[in-house]
């Protein structure tokens, strides 16, 4: 332990002997490690807070959600819409008998949108999310009121014209009242505010609940024609049901309901949020190795640095070496002086790659509405991989500095 100390005590000196009387030598050498670092960590620490906020949007949506539609989700630039614009548009019958039918669902909710301006008196706001929603959509969708309430089963039986609204729909019709009570217009009707929903925000997909209305789905229908529209059956499995359950559920159901032959392809899809996390995946990794690629020239650079300096450092010590190995000092010990140094070179040049991406995060994160973080992970890798650039680019002059003759080594210094 000792003997471990002292060698890191001298490579610690050393190492900072050859900054100080080869400022500019090793300020060039580390910035390779300090470019490559910051590449890479900044590859990761970009896409990781990315990751952070798809996860944070895609959970937002429910992980034990299935989605009954027309289209299924894809990330892939081959889609072949020719096989589904034919299928018939999932209905509030489908809705119906799923609910009749289903023992693995909690909750089974039906929703349809369009985009139009919502007016109150002098006041608009346009291109607002316009949802017919069932009685249990609560109960399978995220959401919070922050005045008001939510439809009764009555109402939403009976289709009477009740909305819930978005925040920033209340903040616009409503910039210095209370919207309970007041009726807004939507399709030229008179609709009586109920409930105004909590503000949120956008997610990372642009998607939020502040610029949107709910209507009771059978009002809905008395204003829109749902024969055509793209609906969406919304199914929350039973706790301790998985997806794959559920799906296998739902298939036959939807099979049995549409009247489907053993032999004919399934007419609907069943989507679910792990689709998009799985195409997310794909992009990251592709983005992460191009990263790597990027950020493995630099470290290349600065890796044949690191050696370089470690060449020069070894010549100009070369009499320092033979006095070692002359009082007594083993191969391993000079060789191990010299690794310690290139890793604590090497390991300057991280740092100061990590410091330059840290004062980045900062400032985007306070400018910006989106939030980088530097995390422990992806800290503990850039000085992981800044140590063993230096491990790499030093084993070499530290094997010919523990190889040298001792009598050789102090006759060349004189």
């Amino acid at each position: 332990m000792i003997l471990i100390l002292r060698l890191i005590r001298e490579s610690y000196i050393f190492a900072f002997q050859a900054i100080i009387v080869n400022k500019v030598r090793t300020v060039l050498s580390l910035l390779g490690i300090t470019i490559g670092i910051f590449c890479v960590i900044s590859v990761f620490t970009v896409f990781d807070s990315m990751e952070n906020a798809i996860r944070k949007s895609i959970a937002s949506l429910g992980s034990n959600v299935l989605y009954v539609q027309k289209w299924p989700w894809s990330m892939g630039s081959d889609y072949p819409w020719w096989k589904y614009w034919q299928r018939p548009e999932t209905s509030l019958d489908d809705m119906r008998e799923i609910e009749k039918r289903s023992n693995l669902a909690e909750s089974v909710a039906f929703m349809v949108q369009v985009n139009k301006t919502v007016k109150y008196q002098n006041n608009y706001i346009e291109n607002i999310g316009i949802l017919g929603v069932s009685q249990d959509f609560d109960k399978v969708w995220k959401f919070e009121l922050a005045d008001g309430r939510y439809f009764s089963s009555t109402e939403s039986a009976s289709g009477k014209n009740i909305v819930l609204i978005g925040a920033d729909v209340a903040s616009n019709l409503f910039p210095e009242g209370d919207p309970i009570g007041k009726k807004v217009k939507i399709f030229g009707r008179n609709i009586e505010v109920i409930g105004v929903l909590t503000k949120e925000g956008e997610d990372f997909f642009g998607n939020s609940n502040d610029k949107v209305v709910y209507l009771p789905v059978n009002y809905f229908k008395t204003l829109v024609e749902l024969k055509d529209m793209d609906a969406t059956i919304v199914v929350k499995a039973n706790p301790l049901v998985s997806n794959d359950e559920l799906r296998d559920e739902l298939t036959g159901l939807m099979r049995s309901i549409r009247k489907q032959k053993p032999s004919a392809e399934d007419n609907f899809s069943i989507n679910e949020t792990d689709i998009i996390s799985k195409g997310f995946e794909s992009l990251f990794n592709v983005i992460a190795m191009v990263g790597w690629i990027i950020g493995g020239f630099s470290l290349l650079v600065g890796g044949f640095g690191i050696a370089n300096i470690m060449f020069v450092s070894v010549k100009e010590r070369t009499n320092i070496i033979g006095i070692q190995k002359a009082l007594g000092a083993k191969n391993y010990f000079i060789l191990l002086q010299f690794l310690f140094e290139a890793i604590f070179l090497s390991l300057i040049g991280g740092i100061f790659g990590l410091l330059i991406i840290l004062i980045l995060t900062i400032i985007v994160s306070n400018t910006t509405e989106f939030t980088l973080l530097l995390t422990q992970g992806n800290i503990m890798l850039g000085i992981g991989v800044s140590a063993i650039i230096g491990l790499i680019s030093g084993i070499i002059p530290a094997y010919s500095a523990s190889k040298l003759d001792p009598v050789e080594a102090m006759r060349s210094g004189m």
